[in-house]
């Protein structure tokens, strides 16, 4: 009889859980798109929030003329932040990097649908920079100096890097996380941290750097002269643009085709490059990030991990 009752008790509980996350997505999905329910679009504080959201809400206005839908645009203040809202309905587009992806996928089955393209690339690189003058011209030589992540879940500027480090058994004295890639950089020409970690892209055509340092010219002209490169970590696949799992068909076919329309505008072509220097968008599925996962395995580190 008590065994009985244990199960009752724990198969209630089971169908309450069930109940209780259909009675979720029901309601995240009721009238979605009105006014009273806004398609909601996350984006993550990689770069200067303020920046973010001028940019991400002139996208948001663009999806609303073309799908007729309203939407609604945040910037939590962490990659987390944006991966935990796209599990728990709380955001049904989000601009994901490449790691977070990844990780939305394994915890809420969240489902790629484009990748950045960033002068006609679909993959960039992390790096390890140092002040010129530091002496730290080699990875061996960060062990024992202060390390500026840029967040817990950035492929390009943790994830990798940090993976390389531990692999090599190079051991900083201490490190941080700097809430994005120019804030890294800054830290490094401020001498708050020796190494900063961020993204890396190759020149353009008329061999100017395209790599995190970029973001900071306006304010440290020579951030060039004072920032070197001192490693690069090996290819990543571009970040993405995600939905959240169960959205309705229509309301994601439409959102699809005007970001399609969208990227092959020039004003959102500029909107893009506004936002995280992205030149386009190409279709993308979970498949083409397998690679990071192999990579991440070579390195000793699994998604679940991080997901703990």
């Amino acid at each position: 009889m008590f065994r009985r009752f244990i199960f009752l008790v724990a198969t209630l509980s089971l169908l309450g859980g069930c109940m209780s996350e259909a009675n979720r997505l029901e309601k995240a999905n009721r009238d979605l798109g009105s006014k009273k329910n806004p398609v909601k679009m996350y984006f993550v504080p990689s770069m200067e929030a303020s920046s973010v959201v001028t940019s991400g809400e002139a996208i948001g206005r663009y999806l609303e003329k073309e799908t007729g839908y309203h939407f609604k645009v945040a910037v939590p203040t962490s990659y987390a932040a944006v991966i935990e809202a796209i599990g728990t309905y709380q955001a049904d587009v989000a601009w994901l990097p490449t790691f977070a992806y990844i990780l939305a996928k394994e915890k809420y089955d969240a489902q790629v649908k484009f990748m950045t393209v960033r002068n006609g690339l679909n993959k960039y690189c992390g790096q390890f920079v140092a002040r010129t003058d530091s002496g730290i011209d080699s990875l061996s030589q960060i062990a024992g100096k202060v390390v500026a992540y840029t967040d817990a879940a950035s492929t390009s500027g943790y994830i990798y890097p940090s993976a390389i480090l531990q692999q090599k058994h190079i051991v900083p004295g201490k490190y941080t996380f700097a809430g994005g890639h120019p804030q890294a950089i800054s830290a490094v020409y401020n001498k708050t941290a020796d190494v900063g970690c961020t993204y890396w892209s190759p020149p353009d055509e008329t061999g100017k750097p395209k790599d995190a340092r970029e973001k900071l010219l306006e304010t440290y002209p020579d951030v060039f002269q004072k920032i070197k490169i001192v490693a690069l970590t090996d290819s990543i696949p571009n970040d993405t643009v995600t939905f959240r799992r169960k959205l309705p068909a229509d309301l994601e076919a439409k959102i699809v085709a005007a970001l399609v329309k969208f990227a092959a505008d020039p004003a959102g072509q500029k909107i893009l490059r506004d936002l995280y220097d992205i030149d386009g968008l190409t279709p993308a599925t979970d498949k083409d990030y397998d690679i990071v996962r192999q990579t991440l395995k070579t390195l000793g580190k699994d998604p679940q991990e991080f997901l703990k």
